[in-house]
């Protein structure tokens, strides 16, 4: 009898335990095709910005926005033909390639830079994340890192997307070599003339040229979009293809660098987490967006005394505004590496103003001959180098080469 009851408790555990492996075996397989459909889920990224720009103050309508494009077409018709003149170079065909738009406009534009970046190396760590017949573990680990990751992605462009005022769209990794486009945030840019108590016309005028010149410094010199786009396809495929190497010490070691801890290095925390190979290319293109956005603010400036109303107000409450953070956009700005396009401003526009100053107009054109006349990490800090290197030592005003 107790033989029996013993066959009968060893065959029930026996379908149980069969059971349960094929459904765990079945979760599995489902937990993998769910995990392998992609690192971020981007519908829902798009979700969690659009639920925090709606919060956002001075909502303009489709209706408003159109009405806004005129304004917009009239700086642009004064901005290009003074650049052109300014910089030596024609622009046709940006003016056409403007648009207005709005906060979520901008985030779905964006969302899509994003995700052409992500898609390629999303295969490549998709099969070191969830390799197949992985089982369900790493599945599910792979399905927490993409809530994870889709929720950031959503925070970080809900937050850019309250602040960002123009940019010049354009698709570097892109298999057609297409203009770019410009875009106004023109819900921001009133805010942000509000705000700051400036007049609207000129300061829509200001960002328009600020972009424009970012048009001018690819499409008047079409080597510089390959160049830069063959550093970023190279900083990808070595982030694939290092993904796995990376230690379990890499959260402590990134929860020290956020914190300002570590070893005392003036590394900025990505940086940290990248090999020699990665942080020679990110160094290298981090120089370059320091020379673009320098040199536009550099002309915003001095091409906007003849453009622009009121631009020194403008240009002094913009600069205190950029330096006049709360802690906690600090901390988002460190956290998702905005805080390096703000130092991108200010090394750029020293060293921008500094060769103007040594060397003239002749020195801002020759920024742009090629890579080879690009500024090194080290001549960004001191232009003067840059100065003896392309210009020559002849090009240096008397009394100025010994810091006079």
């Amino acid at each position: 009898m107790n033989n029996r009851r013993g066959d009968r408790t060893w065959q029930v555990g026996f379908l149980v335990g069969s059971a349960l492996g094929v459904a765990a075996t079945v979760l599995g397989r489902r937990a993998e095709r769910s995990a392998r459909r992609g690192l971020v889920n981007w519908d829902q990224a798009a979700a969690v910005a659009s639920s925090r720009l709606r919060r956002a103050p001075g909502a303009l309508s489709e209706a408003a926005l159109r009405e806004t494009e005129p304004a917009y077409g009239q700086a642009m018709a004064r901005v290009v033909p003074a650049l052109a003149e300014a910089l030596g170079a024609p622009l046709p065909g940006v003016v056409e390639r403007s648009g207005v738009v709005d906060r979520a406009t901008w985030v779905d534009s964006n969302i899509a830079t994003f995700a052409s970046l992500i898609g390629r190396l999303e295969q490549d760590l998709l099969d070191q994340i969830v390799p197949p017949v992985g089982g369900l573990g790493p599945a599910a680990m792979a399905l927490a890192n993409r809530y994870v990751t889709t929720r950031q992605i959503g925070l970080m462009l809900g937050f850019m997307g309250q602040r960002v005022l123009g940019q010049y769209d354009l698709a570097l990794l892109s298999a057609e070599s297409t203009p770019g486009r410009l875009l106004f945030v023109e819900e921001n840019i009133r805010q942000t003339a509000k705000t700051l108590d400036l007049p609207l016309d000129s300061f829509r005028t200001w960002i328009a040229l600020h972009e424009t010149t970012h048009a001018y410094e690819f499409e008047a010199h079409p080597w510089l979009r390959p160049y830069l786009a063959s550093r970023l396809e190279r900083q990808l495929s070595a982030f694939s293809r290092d993904a796995s190497t990376l230690g379990r010490d890499v959260l402590r070691r990134l929860g020290q660098s956020l914190r300002g801890a570590g070893d005392g290095s003036s590394q900025h925390w990505m940086e940290r987490l990248m090999n020699v190979e990665q942080r020679t290319l990110f160094r290298e293109t981090q120089v370059v967006m320091s020379l673009l956005e320098g040199f536009s603010d550099y002309v915003m400036d001095h091409v906007g005394r003849d453009l622009v109303p009121d631009v020194e107000r403008i240009s002094a409450r913009f600069h205190e505004r950029r330096e006049r953070r709360s802690a906690v956009e600090r901390a988002i700005m460190r956290l998702t590496g905005l805080d390096l396009k703000m130092e991108q401003y200010r090394r750029g526009e020293r060293f921008v103003s500094g060769i103007a100053r040594l060397a003239g107009p002749s020195a801002l054109r020759r920024l742009w001959d090629g890579p080879e006349t690009l500024p090194t990490e080290a001549e960004l800090t001191e232009p003067e180098r840059w100065v003896a290197r392309v210009m020559g030592a002849t090009a240096y005003p008397v009394g100025v080469a010994h810091g006079g």
